[in-house]
């Protein structure tokens, strides 16, 4: 796993030296943009459409549109500039909190963190704290000159930090249009949509989902490249049901007829001896 951030975590005056690793990868296929007539990748350059001429790296700038067709240029110099002190302090702890106090919904990136050579007794440490306590540290982080509020947090037997997004970058729930405010439920399905759920609650495993769309597409890709003919399987016929009631006792039915048959242990074959 390669190392993609070294600083330290700063808990009051003590100093702990630490690697950061990415904790998560994207599996999704990608796919590269061909010529249609001779299936060559097709390439991009940079134009400006006032010259008409190709621009090199070294002759782009940095503006910001602060109205249309207007900008400001910002040099390198000025990002420097407004650089504050606490940009290289690493990873500085600001506040302790409890996990369930942060909704999900402010979660981002998530990154391991394991101690430098001089750094596992105070990483160990700031660990077992972390864990008799209950709690979970809030700091700030600037990766790549950008400045992120982050989660440090006890994972299985490592330290992870998950940067969350600040209050002003999570929208507003009064902008989604659509949203039922006061609507009248009837209790039988309540009652009924209640037994869904508890039909479907089981201990989360994260093993036992999958991506099955990024698996058929590979298969799919393998069976091209090994020259196959590719089958379309027809679509499954589902009913449409409109009927709110009828739909849950119809789920709860096949829900409960699932759960039967996974529970039913399969009997093994006995051969005659």
């Amino acid at each position: 796993m390669r190392t993609m951030w070294k600083g330290s975590i700063n808990f009051g005056l003590v100093n702990i030296p630490i690697n950061m690793y990415t904790a998560t990868e994207n599996k999704d296929i990608s796919f590269r943009q061909l010529h249609k007539k001779c299936n060559t990748p097709i390439k991009y350059k940079k134009t400006c459409p006032n010259c008409n001429e190709e621009v090199k790296e070294e002759d782009i700038v940095k503006g910001y549109e602060y109205e249309p067709g207007h900008f400001v240029i910002l040099k390198e110099e000025d990002f420097a500039a407004i650089q504050s002190d606490a940009q290289f302090k690493g990873i500085e702890i600001v506040d302790f909190v409890n996990l369930s106090e942060i909704d999900p919904i402010y979660f981002d990136k998530s990154y391991y963190l394991a101690p430098q050579e001089n750094g596992g007794k105070a990483y160990h440490l700031l660990r077992e704290v972390m864990n008799t306590s209950g709690r979970i540290a809030i700091a700030k982080i600037t990766i790549r000159s950008k400045q992120s509020l982050a989660a440090l947090r006890v994972y299985k037997n490592a330290l992870v930090l998950e940067t969350i997004f600040y209050p002003d970058e999570v929208r507003s729930i009064d902008h989604v249009p659509g949203i039922p405010q006061d609507v009248n439920l009837d209790k039988k399905e309540v009652d009924i949509a209640t037994q869904l759920v508890d039909t479907l609650t089981a201990e989360f495993n994260p093993e036992k989902y999958t991506d099955e769309y990024r698996s058929a597409l590979r298969n799919l890709i393998e069976q091209k490249v090994q020259g196959k003919e590719v089958h379309v399987a027809p679509e499954a016929e589902h009913k449409n049901v409109i009927d709110l009631m009828e739909a849950l006792q119809q789920s709860l039915k096949e829900t409960t007829k699932e759960k039967k048959k996974a529970a039913t242990p399969r009997k093994r074959k006995t051969t005659a001896s």
